[in-house]
């Protein structure tokens, strides 16, 4: 898991990097992603809240919240 976390959540696989994507195409792939990971995906990737605030706009914990990011950003990078 990337260092961006400090949440005891962890992953077999690494994070993945999704730097490569123009912020249009970052855009594009968060829509396109089921509804509970377009929520999280939208409120870190796109406009940049922090989690504590999307954590608690969308009710959920932030270990949640991280488990949802990191499945959002693994279906991005397979798609894209």
């Amino acid at each position: 898991m990337s260092n961006e976390f400090d949440l005891d959540v962890a992953f077999e696989e690494s994070e993945p990097d999704l730097s490569y994507l123009s912020p249009k195409e970052l855009e594009t792939a968060v829509r396109a992603l089921p509804e509970a990971l377009k929520q999280v995906a939208q409120g870190l990737l796109i406009e940049k809240r922090t989690m504590s605030d999307v954590s608690q706009d969308l009710g959920i914990r932030q270990a949640e919240l991280v488990t949802r990011l990191h499945r959002a950003k693994k279906l991005i990078a397979a798609h894209v």
